[in-house]
């Protein structure tokens, strides 16, 4: 299909161009295949180091993901148990506090006569069981005969000079 120039076109897509030929030298078969298999090996071990590259950052990345993770599950176990503990020290707080109030409650002299009373079978004291005694009024304290020195702490040098001056005595 030959065009020519100076007709009008009535498609929409445009003139195909032949393309430009180059022509190709001939190298030796021998001298190809080795510098295309060196240049593919090469390529080959650049592109196992750049996988191997990408699976040791995924891997690091992973870990580091990991022991964020890990860490973060540590915290909320340890902050379980200080809630626990709390707790429990409030309840015991509780408890102790309606102890000591019960305590308190029954220590009125009332509740202990009738304690002594029926535990123990005590009685009061009639005018018959009251029994007095005379003491003499003279002093049984005697005043220390020995003298009690108190001594000051005193600072190195000071005690130094002590010893020198009983040295001279």
């Amino acid at each position: 299909m030959a065009r020519t120039y100076n007709r009008y076109e009535y498609e929409t897509s445009p003139r195909k161009l032949e393309p430009y030929s180059t022509p190709v030298k001939n190298k030796p078969v021998e001298q190809t295949k080795k510098t295309s298999s060196k240049k593919s090996k090469k390529k080959q071990r650049e592109e196992k180091k750049m996988k191997v590259k990408v699976v040791l950052y995924t891997l690091l990345i992973f870990a580091v993901f990991f022991a964020v993770s890990y860490r973060n599950a540590q915290i909320d176990e340890s902050f379980e148990k200080v809630q626990n503990l709390k707790s429990e020290l409030a309840q015991i707080e509780k408890e102790n506090a309606q102890l000591e109030v019960s305590i308190e409650s029954s220590l009125n002299l009332t509740s202990l006569e009738q304690q002594a009373r029926s535990l123990l079978g005590m009685q009061k004291l009639t005018n018959k069981q009251t029994e007095y005694v005379t003491l003499p009024k003279t002093d049984y304290i005697e005043a220390a005969s020995e003298q009690v020195v108190i001594e000051e702490k005193s600072g190195v040098f000071e005690t130094i000079l002590n010893y020198i001056s009983q040295l001279f005595k």
